[in-house]
């Protein structure tokens, strides 16, 4: 993960450092994530609290669109877009712009209950817009999201796979703990890797994954989200840290190796 500071607009955007900085900070934690080994980077407007619920201004998909650009021209490797809280369509056309390969979406089908009142998803809306765009990026889609509680009756895990795959035709599945830096249920991760390969789809862990669990994250997943781990001291805000980055991979690696 490349979380980026507060963007201009956001109440915490530091005006002295300018955009300069956010451009600097963002491509210097990409740069270390591929150096330490990372298949792919994801940038995301981490420091833009309070979120907007479902739809940014203009100006944050300018920003992102520019800092995405960036961090595309100095690492080899696939980069993907989130748009918090949940602006879909924003993540979509960021990378679509800029030569990114994925997208994650945090409510693409079905609502959550979160800080930021009720998400609904909008995959007729997402799918239908990668269509008109002529865009070949892959929707990563979260079920039962961190940071969020169901709305109405909760469904199960594989009704939720099937919600966002077979009737949102996304092209991979998120499961994750009760918030940033949480690890997932073991028991629950495996009934989600159950689940997604029920509906052939691949599943990536999008929280509190770290050097000691990775192992046991990838023994049912077919990849992982990691942000927390890889920063200075284990802070989710500070800068990446190169070493913790192959920490992390090389257990990773060695998990592959096992089987």
């Amino acid at each position: 993960m490349v979380h980026l500071p507060p963007l201009p607009g956001a109440p915490d955007y530091d005006e002295d450092a300018g955009r300069d900085r956010i451009r600097s900070r963002a491509v210097s934690d990409a740069r270390a994530l591929a150096s330490g080994g990372c298949d792919a980077v994801m940038v995301e407007n981490f420091g833009d609290v309070p979120f907007y619920p479902d739809s940014v201004p203009k100006h944050v998909v300018a920003s992102m669109t520019d800092v995405v650009g960036r961090i595309g021209e100095e690492v080899d490797c696939p980069v993907g877009v989130n748009v918090l809280r949940n602006d879909a369509e924003a993540a979509l056309s960021v990378a679509s712009a800029t030569g990114a390969s994925f997208v994650r979406v945090n409510v693409h089908a079905g609502a959550r209950v979160t800080d930021q009142g009720v998400v609904e998803g909008r995959a007729h809306e997402t799918i239908r817009l990668r269509s008109r765009l002529a865009s070949d990026v892959a929707v990563l889609a979260d079920v039962g999201v961190k940071h969020s509680a169901p709305l109405g009756e909760r469904r199960s895990l594989d009704e939720s796979v099937d919600d966002v795959v077979t009737r949102g035709l996304a092209d991979g599945v998120v499961v994750s703990g009760r918030g940033t830096g949480h690890a997932v249920d073991e028991d629950r991760l495996a009934r989600a890797a159950r689940a997604c390969d029920r509906h052939d789809a691949p599943l990536f862990v999008g929280s509190g994954v770290t050097a000691d669990t990775v192992n046991e994250c990838l023994a049912h997943a077919d990849g992982v989200v990691v942000g927390t781990a890889l920063k200075v001291d284990g802070e989710t805000t500070n800068r990446v840290d190169e070493a913790r980055v192959r920490a992390v991979v090389e257990a990773a690696r060695a998990s592959e190796s096992e089987t």
